[in-house]
């Protein structure tokens, strides 16, 4: 398996973050599903591509706050553990973020 791409690991998260992140992630089901509605009902591109925008403002802000808990807890508790691999794997999910 390409380590790069993909993980065999997990990570226990709270009932608090899980249900925090979830109702993000429905929240932004809920605009796609209207960008589709948008589409179907001939509403005007650039009403659409505002309504893109906010999605993927959406996404933006959850990569965020789950980047967030990764440097709190998973990279934190590797760094703490010697586990110098951790900043390589940082390093790398942020250059595919940051493209």
């Amino acid at each position: 398996m390409d380590n790069c791409c993909h993980s065999d690991k997990t990570r226990v998260r709270s009932d608090e973050e899980l249900k925090r992140l979830c109702n993000r992630l429905s929240r932004i089901e809920g605009q796609v599903r209207g960008l589709r509605e948008m589409l179907q009902k001939d509403v005007y591109c650039t009403d659409i591509l505002v309504q893109v925008s906010a999605v993927s403002a959406a996404l933006n802000s959850f990569s965020r706050e789950l980047l967030s808990e990764h440097l709190r807890t998973c990279v934190a508790e590797g760094i703490r553990r010697g586990d110098d691999a951790v900043i390589d794997e940082l390093s790398a999910v942020l250059q595919k973020l940051l493209k």
